[in-house]
């Protein structure tokens, strides 16, 4: 194989376990990591992609501009997670640039950390804590998730897994998404595909699982967050700027709505409203941030790496 390198934007490549740089080593790739350690501003991708034949991608915008800059051409994306919205996949076409994802591996870990942010919101769990570690003792009146409505938008991978893991608290389950197969998919899980308005309507807790297209309105806007139920809680674990966060957090504060807990949003790091809120959730998106979750996203990118430019050279 001819020398080739390949660059890693993904801020956390290999702290889990050096397998897959050694994967890619062990074929022959020189390696350039991310030096920032977080996710990069454009400017810092396209110096990242000087000199590079493939990426292995994390979660920063990767444009038309960005992509049509690298010299020598890109040859490969190999997106470290499910979805690759944050890629403009028409210019990638135009581009010859082949674009791969880890679908299969953050399904758990989103799902398990979207349940948890739902109790812990409903029983006030980090506010509770924050209080106590204030040095008052104060017992925050919470609710139970069993016996609520729950609305799941977005029917993929992770959207199912949480459907199965709600299973057991005997909640009503709604389901919404566009695709074809959804549906039927909802019905084998035991929830009822409805549309989005309706899902917002009766919806206790709302949970977000959707892809986001780049440079399009909030999913939940304005309008859409007052549709919600008084009390209800949003959550969000899937892309930022699904969720109009100004207009959440007025419906917040003003006791309109229940609670959220965000794992992503529309800009990070993020330093907005919602940080001064106690009814509030926040965590720095770490949805895929399980080690067994991590290590297999990034083998399975770096082995999309090996193999394209394996098939490329026995061409």
């Amino acid at each position: 194989m001819t020398a080739r390198t390949v660059a890693v934007s993904t801020s956390s490549f290999a702290r889990v376990s050096r397998r897959p740089l050694e994967l890619l080593e062990a074929a022959g790739f020189a390696v350039r990591l991310n030096p920032h350690g977080r996710r990069l501003e454009p400017a810092e991708a396209r110096a990242l992609l000087d000199g590079a034949d493939g990426l292995i991608a994390g979660t920063e915008r990767l444009d038309r501009d960005t992509l049509g800059a690298a010299v020598p051409p890109l040859s490969i994306v190999a997106r470290v997670g499910a979805g690759v919205d944050n890629v403009d996949l028409a210019a990638a076409a135009e581009l010859g640039i082949a674009v791969r994802s880890t679908p299969e591996a953050p399904a758990a870990a989103v799902a398990e950390l979207a349940l948890g942010g739902i109790l812990a919101v409903l029983r006030h769990a980090a506010a509770a804590d924050r209080a106590l570690r204030a040095g008052r003792w104060e017992k925050p009146m919470g609710r139970l998730l069993a016996g609520k409505t729950v609305g799941i938008v977005g029917f993929g991978r992770a959207g199912r897994a949480l459907a199965r893991l709600l299973a057991p608290f005997g909640v009503r389950l709604l389901a919404t998404d566009p695709r074809p197969d959804a549906a039927a998919a909802a019905g084998a899980l035991g929830a009822e595909p409805v549309g989005l308005d309706e899902l917002l309507a009766a919806a206790d807790v709302v949970t977000l699982h959707a892809a986001a297209e780049p440079g399009a309105p909030p999913l939940l806007d304005r309008a859409r967050l007052a549709l919600l139920p008084a009390g209800a809680v949003v959550v969000n674990t899937a892309r930022g700027g699904l969720v109009d966060e100004a207009a959440l957090a007025e419906l917040l504060r003003s006791g309109r709505l229940g609670g959220a807990y965000l794992d992503v949003f529309e800009r990070e790091p993020y330093e907005g409203p919602l940080t001064g809120l106690d009814s509030v959730l926040l965590t720095p998106h770490i949805g895929s941030y399980a080690a067994e979750c991590r290590l297999r996203m990034e083998v399975e990118a770096a082995e999309a790496v090996i193999c394209h430019f394996a098939r490329e050279d026995a061409a």
